[in-house]
């Protein structure tokens, strides 16, 4: 993997996911707690042996650029790097990203600068574990021009997917964006859909770039590469996640991968963390999830008397908490929740130093960093309340508390 740079596409503003997306962008979201979206795709590329990456930010991108900085710079070695990019002004203009394929295109000095054979473009906005060393195997034993990692789905949800036609060897021969009559793989009754992760060999998408570029100006790898590449007869190959395995994976851990592109998405997808045996698994150190650690103290519950008792009931609860006479139930607290006395949280994520008042019932919400809950309040018990503070509250009864 020496001869390999990789590229993560991390500037999408992340709308549906407003407005916990307000003031960052997608893949700085927190998710299980401690983590940012963006570090399970940082932390597949340093597992799989890939330490030349670069971010391309983009929205808002402070943030993240400042949580790249703390987090993975401290990782790297001689020749290595996790750096963050974003669009550039120049002498001639200002240039923001058009596509997927044109923030490539605009970044292409630093392919060309780091003389590598093979180019990893990756989204940097999903949940998922994956050991990208097995794609590149594929992609050179295929000799392939681009291979594409994809997800094997329902005909019935296939509409909500780019869906490849394949053969039986898994070449790519069609390519379409939310099909309604969508092609199955051969002999099964699933299709095949794009997660949005591709290994191009770095002459082919050199060339590929520059053609495109000169008739899309808002090049994007779906709508314009793929189908160029398709027309020109080269070699495109669909890689099956599902096939992928990385050290100490549980049987049903496979094929796990969530785009967590709207709320209720997101709120489940935490959710499912607190369950006896999750999908996705934290807690495998095999294959470890990397974040900024900080320097925090162990959480902690306080009081043990009648009439209030510091609990934490299968929950997640991260460095420097403190449950003080409350009782914390299936919830996420993130670094630094303080819960004060006779407090009621259940079914809900805590986002970094969050601070609950005293009698304080929360239920099936999501509360933003750094908000003071005042003494007494109650969320998530009655949506019109809600709504009258100015919470958001989705279809399925998820309130979200924001600065």
């Amino acid at each position: 993997m020496k001869n390999t740079v990789a590229l993560v596409l991390a500037g999408g503003k992340g709308e549906r996911l407003n407005p916990i997306t307000m003031y960052r962008p997608k893949p700085a979201v927190p998710f299980g707690g401690k983590y940012k979206i963006i570090d399970f795709v940082l932390s597949n590329l340093f597992n799989s042996g890939i330490k030349k990456v670069y971010i391309l930010t983009q929205y808002k991108a402070y943030s993240l650029n400042k949580h790249i900085k703390e987090s993975w710079d401290k990782w790297t070695g001689l020749g290595e790097f996790y750096d963050t990019i974003s669009p550039e002004t120049g002498s001639r203009s200002e240039q923001w990203f058009k596509g997927t394929a044109d923030a490539i295109f605009l970044n292409r000095r630093f392919i060309k600068a780091s003389g590598a054979d093979y180019v990893v473009i990756l989204a940097g906005d999903h949940i998922y574990k994956m050991d990208i060393s097995q794609m590149m195997e594929y992609h050179r034993l295929n000799k392939a021009d681009l291979t594409i990692a994809s997800l094997e789905v329902d005909i019935k949800e296939a509409g909500r997917f780019g869906i490849f036609c394949v053969d039986e060897d898994f070449r790519v021969s069609d390519f379409v964006e939310k099909p309604e009559n969508p092609k199955s793989v051969p002999g099964r009754d699933t299709c095949f859909a794009s997660m949005g992760n591709y290994i191009f060999s770095t002459k082919k998408l050199t060339e590929v770039l520059e053609k495109g570029k000169k008739k899309f100006e808002d090049l994007d790898f779906g709508k314009h590469v793929i189908p160029m590449m398709l027309d020109g007869g080269d070699k495109i190959f669909a890689y099956n996640f599902f096939d992928n395995y990385i050290p100490g994976m549980e049987p049903h851990e496979r094929g796990y991968w969530k785009d967590v592109g709207t709320i209720d998405s997101y709120y489940e997808a935490n959710m499912d963390l607190i369950r006896v045996n999750p999908q996705l698994n934290l807690y495998n150190y095999k294959w470890p999830i990397l974040t900024n650690q900080g320097n925090l103290p162990p959480a902690k519950t306080v009081f043990d008397d009648d009439d209030r008792r510091g609990q934490n009931i299968d929950s997640i609860v991260c460095g420097g908490c403190v449950t003080s006479g409350s009782i914390v139930r299936r919830s996420i607290l993130g670094p630094c929740v303080r819960v004060n006395s006779h407090s009621i949280i259940e079914d809900s994520i805590l986002f970094e130093n969050v601070i609950v008042g005293r009698h304080v019932r929360i239920k099936k919400a999501i509360i933003d960093e750094n908000i003071n809950i005042p003494e007494g309040m109650e969320i998530g018990y009655n949506h019109e309340e809600d709504r009258l503070r100015g919470c958001i509250v989705t279809e399925t009864g998820v309130v979200i508390v924001t600065k």
